[in-house]
């Protein structure tokens, strides 16, 4: 069983804010920082505006984590949209108990648009934490069938 993890690679999907996470995140790229390589991205206007339903979706189409990351508090290009965002996933850490869903599988984080090397460190922290977790397999794929791990 241990080799098995050794050898998983997880499918992680991360949904980050438009202005600081997103632009963060390229920074790492364009830097050519050493990140883990099964994240994908997806850019939403602000923290404020990611429903834990989406997070849920992600998990029930083949995701075995997720990242939450925005501006930090303060510095939110609608004003309030990250501190809505953090009352809201603190809350939705019941909502995960409920389903069954170990919370560790969900990273929440600040990162700005000049922090490449700290989404690089968010990236491969969450990427190694899930990896020793194992496969998420609590829900049924969604896409079983339809390829390899069935995130899109």
């Amino acid at each position: 069983m241990e080799h098995e993890h050794s050898t998983f690679e997880p499918h992680i999907v991360a949904f980050v804010c438009n202005w600081c996470t997103y632009t963060g995140a390229d920074l790492a790229g364009t830097s050519r920082l050493p990140m883990a390589t099964h994240v994908r991205i997806v850019r939403l206007p602000c923290t404020g505006r990611i429903d834990p339903l989406f997070v849920l979706k992600a998990f029930e189409r083949g995701a075995d984590g997720v990242i939450v990351s925005g501006c930090h508090p303060g510095d939110c290009h609608y004003a309030e949209g990250n501190y809505h965002a953090r009352r809201r996933f603190r809350l939705f850490k019941e909502l995960l108990d409920f389903t069954g869903i170990d919370a560790s599988r969900v990273t929440f984080s600040w990162v700005s648009a000049s922090q490449g090397q700290k989404w690089a460190e968010v990236v491969n922290a969450t990427t190694a934490r899930i990896r020793a977790l194992g496969p998420f397999s609590a829900y049924p794929r969604a896409t079983a069938g339809a390829g390899e791990g069935g995130v899109a």
